[in-house]
C-alpha cells in the first residue's frame, strides 16, 4: 500500500523528496501543491521532475479518499462518509453546516470515541482508532464545498483531545502560512475535558474552545460521562481559568438540556456559581433521542426558561439551532456505518 503525502508537513515533505533524488526545495513545492493548489495526483506536481514523480510514485500518492456517500438535508446541511485508510470496516462521517455566508466543516478525529457518553451515538459505538493527519485533512479536501469553506469545529466523532497529536497538526497545516492559512479564530475544538491534553492546546494553539458540560453536579454527570471520574469537570473549570478568553478567542459550555435531569432552577443556579467571573457563553442544544435512553428532550419553553434563567445571572447562554436531524447529522447522532437509527 502507498503511503499519503496529504497531512506531511513541509519538513517531512523534504526528507520524502530527498529520498526519491529531488532536492530538498521539491518539499516545498509539494506542501504547495497539497494544501494551495489542492493537487490530487502527483502528475498534477508538474514543476517536480518527471522522473522525480515516477519515483516518488513507487511508494507515494496524494492519499485523497471520495466519499463513500453524501446525504443532503432539507435545511442545506451536508453529511459526508469517508473511508479509513487501511480499516475497510471503519468509515467516519462530516457534516457540512451552511449558515448565509458560512459554510462550517464539522470533522471527526476518531473512529467511535472510547469516553462513552450515553446519550451520543458515537460514543455507543465504541473505539475503533485514531484517524490520523491525512484521513482528518481528507473531510476538508474531498467534500463538494472544499473551495468555500470558512470555519471548522473539532466537534464530529471522536475526542479531539484523546487524539491531539494527529489533530495539531492538522490544526498547523490549516493555519499556516504555507497551509491553508486560515486564521485559527475560525477554528473550534470540542472536548469533554482530558486534562493533560487540555492544558497543551490551550498552550499550543490559539483555536477557540468548546467544552461538553451537560450538568454542573459531579455526581450527576457520572452517571452520563463516565470521563467524570477521570477529569472532573471542577478540575477542567480550574485550569481554563488559567487562561484568558477576554481578547479574540473564545470559550464555551455545551449544555445538552434533557427534561427533567439537567434543566431545572437547580441545575441553572449551580451552573452560574461554577461559572461565575469566567468570560464565556454556553450553548443549549436540544437532545435528538435515541434508542434506549431514559430522557427526553426538553422542550422549546423549557429550554428558553432555562436560558433566561442563565441570562439574568449574567451568564451569556443561547440556544442552538439544530441542523441536520432528517439526515442523523444532528450533534450526537454521527455513527459512521457501525451504527444506523
Amino acid at each position: 500500500m502507498k503511503q499519503r503525502l496529504l497531512g506531511k508537513t513541509p519538513e517531512e515533505l523534504k526528507q520524502i523528496a530527498l529520498e526519491a533524488g529531488l532536492p530538498a526545495f521539491a518539499g516545498k513545492q509539494m506542501a504547495q501543491w497539497l494544501y494551495t493548489r489542492r493537487a490530487r495526483t502527483l502528475q498534477e506536481m508538474t514543476n517536480l521532475s518527471k522522473a522525480g514523480r515516477e519515483t516518488l510514485s513507487q511508494n507515494w500518492e496524494v492519499g485523497m479518499a471520495f466519499p463513500l456517500d453524501v446525504q443532503t438535508s432539507a435545511d442545506g446541511t451536508r453529511k459526508y462518509l469517508f473511508p479509513v485508510e487501511g480499516k475497510p470496516s471503519d468509515a467516519v462521517e462530516a457534516v457540512m453546516i451552511p449558515d448565509q455566508d458560512r459554510k462550517t466543516l464539522c470533522v471527526s478525529s476518531q473512529a467511535g470515541c472510547k469516553m462513552g457518553c450515553k446519550f451520543c451515538m458515537t460514543g455507543r459505538q465504541g473505539f475503533h482508532g485514531n484517524l490520523d493527519a491525512a484521513d482528518i485533512l481528507n473531510q476538508f479536501f474531498a467534500i463538494d464545498e472544499a473551495d468555500g469553506l470558512t470555519n471548522a469545529v473539532f466537534m464530529g466523532m471522536g475526542e479531539p483531545l484523546d487524539n491531539w497529536e494527529q489533530v495539531k497538526k492538522v490544526i498547523d497545516i490549516l493555519t499556516a502560512p504555507w497551509g491553508l492559512a486560515w486564521s485559527p479564530k475560525r477554528i473550534t475544538l470540542s472536548t469533554i475535558g482530558v486534562l493533560p491534553n487540555l492544558k497543551r492546546f490551550l498552550d499550543e494553539s490559539r483555536c477557540h474552545l468548546a467544552v461538553s458540560l451537560h450538568n454542573p453536579f459531579p455526581e450527576e454527570r457520572l452517571e452520563m460521562m463516565p470521563v467524570q471520574k477521570a477529569w472532573p469537570l471542577e478540575e477542567v473549570i480550574r485550569l481554563i481559568r488559567q487562561y484568558d478568553f477576554t481578547g479574540q478567542r473564545r470559550v464555551s459550555f455545551e449544555y445538552t438540556v434533557f427534561d427533567g435531569w439537567n434543566n431545572t432552577k437547580r441545575h441553572a443556579d449551580a451552573l452560574l456559581r461554577l461559572l461565575s467571573g469566567l468570560e464565556c457563553r454556553v450553548n443549549l442544544i436540544r437532545f435528538h433521542q435515541i434508542p434506549d435512553f431514559p430522557y427526553g428532550a426538553a422542550s422549546l419553553p423549557q429550554m428558553e426558561a432555562f436560558r433566561d434563567r442563565l441570562s439574568r445571572g449574567g451568564l451569556t447562554a443561547t440556544i442552538r439551532a439544530s441542523r441536520g436531524e432528517d439526515i442523523f447529522a444532528a450533534c450526537g447522532l454521527l455513527a459512521g456505518k457501525h451504527m444506523q437509527l
